[in-house]
């Protein structure tokens, strides 16, 4: 337990995703006074877990001021960590005007309303992408932050934008308390969105289904557990709670071990002795394509480890095996 965050005021947007349910969830461990933005209620790990009863929620979209306005003035919100967004790659390419909405309008949309509310809120968190340095030849990895953001499918566009945005409101002119957060492929309880690759292969191995691999496999990827990402989220936000001069800074994080796709799914199904259903995806792998998708994609962490001393507690193995315990008893249930 740590004391920090006892009774603070805590202000979640997309509090129903992946990565806000987790968040959530520690947070009221910690007996943090937890609020919330969800969208429309749909399948969450904060509903599959009762977490809803223990937090405020309130029903609207993220590029509604009035409604931010109030959330933060009536319950003078400390600290905030912006995770409502449009995360689907493929959505995004079919629905760019959507994608661009939720995204871009919405991160505007939180940060001027709490810059019309300064009086309480000492540290925002944004989450933003790895996405956005779009390609670099492969001898160019890992990403680290000061690389020129390359940004050119919707999705990764629109995350780049967020970041330009964010690191206006943290300039001189507002001196918003900001930093932005960059982070690999994150895996974990409660990543419901099945189009994702970690999702989708379990599913496959809990319910005997086939899977559809979307490319050959070559692309290379950085997978880290989801708890490991609240621990950062929790680190940088009591950092910049306590000492403003973290204002603006961006932090990329992940486990520096870069994988195939191929290695991933190769990994996964053989801890789960699925030798059968490996072979079958292996031999479609060899004649798929990938389209719209970044080739190469992997994270240089030192600068959070030189600042905070900070590195991954879970193995991908130890994380997939608390994973797939989750999925059983979620597909269960």
């Amino acid at each position: 337990m740590n004391n920090f965050w006892k009774n603070k005021k805590i202000f979640i947007t997309g509090i129903d995703g992946f990565v806000g349910s987790n968040l959530a969830k520690e947070l009221i461990i910690q007996k943090a006074k937890v609020f919330g933005l969800i969208k429309r209620k749909k399948n969450s790990l904060i509903y599959f877990e009762n977490l809803d009863k223990k937090m405020n929620l309130y029903k609207g979209d993220i590029t509604n001021k009035k409604l931010l306005k109030k959330i933060l003035k009536e319950n003078k919100i400390e600290i905030c960590f912006h995770l409502a967004a449009q995360v689907e790659v493929g959505k995004a390419n079919k629905e760019p005007f959507s994608t661009f909405e939720t995204n871009i309008r919405g991160t505007y949309s939180l940060l001027d309303s709490i810059n019309h509310n300064k009086n309480y809120v000492r540290s925002i968190i944004i989450a933003s992408s790895d996405k956005v340095y779009g390609t670099y030849p492969k001898k160019y990895l890992p990403y680290k932050e000061d690389y020129k953001l390359k940004a050119n499918f919707p999705y990764e566009v629109s995350k780049a934008c967020c970041d330009m945005i964010s690191k206006s409101y943290a300039g001189e002119l507002f001196k918003l308390p900001i930093i932005i957060t960059r982070f690999t492929n994150i895996f974990g309880p409660g990543q419901l969105n099945f189009s994702a690759l970690i999702p989708d292969i379990i599913r496959t191995i809990i319910l005997n289904k086939n899977f559809i691999p979307r490319g050959d496999g070559t692309a290379v990827r950085d997978f880290i557990f989801v708890k490991d990402i609240v621990s950062i989220y929790l680190l940088l936000s009591k950092k910049l709670y306590m000492n403003k001069n973290y204002a603006g800074e961006i932090f990329n994080a992940g486990t520096n071990k870069p994988i195939t796709v191929k290695k991933i799914i190769e990994k996964i199904l053989t801890q789960n002795k699925k030798h059968e259903q490996l072979i079958k995806i292996l031999a479609l792998m060899k004649s798929a394509k990938t389209t719209g998708e970044i080739p190469h994609q992997f994270m240089d962490c030192k600068k959070i480890s030189r600042y905070f001393k900070w590195k991954p507690s879970y193995t991908f193995e130890r994380g997939i095996k608390e994973t797939i315990n989750w999925y059983k008893k979620y597909i269960t249930k």
